[in-house]
């Protein structure tokens, strides 16, 4: 059975790059990143990168089924134990749809969900300041920047009142923020 870690948190939280190197620091552990699944589909030119791109490209949530396909079969296919995911879910359906297709499955055991707290500021200083692609400006992060908050509180709750949400401060250094999350990670499994 497979060990799910989800890592949730605002953009330019960090939270690629903390589940990065918590996985090469452990042979153990398969990190994948929502987006950069959703990415890699894109540039692989297929019609459900097409489908893709026309959502990720306005910073809007790519449709349930795409989304929930594209992760569980990464999961399955992963070739560690242990399975961390950064950026999903991001919306109340989303956690729905991952809920109930996990929980009559016996393969991937969702184990616990990670938020890495930042503020607003921090976010847009850290987004804006890394300007990767045509989707780091102003009006794309405040876009993103919903997106994000909407749900939180019920993502919050949902996992809360499942004993399956942990908040960590992503406003330290790297190193701290990892070495918690690693730390936290190693426990549970």
């Amino acid at each position: 059975m497979k060990k799910l870690f989800l890592i949730i948190g605002a953009p330019g939280s960090g939270k690629t790059t903390d589940a990065e190197l918590i996985a090469a620091q452990n042979e153990a552990i398969t990190h994948y990143s929502a987006g950069d699944m959703f990415r890699a589909e894109v540039a692989s030119g297929s019609e459900q990168g097409k489908i893709i791109e026309s959502f990720i490209s306005k910073g809007n949530i790519v449709p349930i089924e795409i989304a929930i396909k594209t992760i569980v079969d990464a999961i399955k296919r992963a070739p560690t134990p242990v399975v961390i995911i950064d950026g999903y879910p991001r919306s109340k359906e989303q956690m729905e749809a991952l809920d109930n297709y996990l929980t009559p499955d016996h393969q991937v055991e969702l184990v616990n969900v990670i938020e890495v707290e930042v503020s607003e500021e921090v976010a847009r200083d850290r987004v804006l300041g890394r300007a990767r692609g045509a989707d780091d400006n102003n009006e794309v992060f405040d876009n993103r920047m919903k997106v994000y908050t909407e749900p939180l509180q019920l993502i919050q709750d949902f996992y809360g009142q499942k004993s399956m949400l942990t908040k960590i401060n992503g406003e330290r250094s790297i190193e701290a923020i990892v070495e918690e999350m690693n730390t936290f990670i190693l426990s549970k499994i």
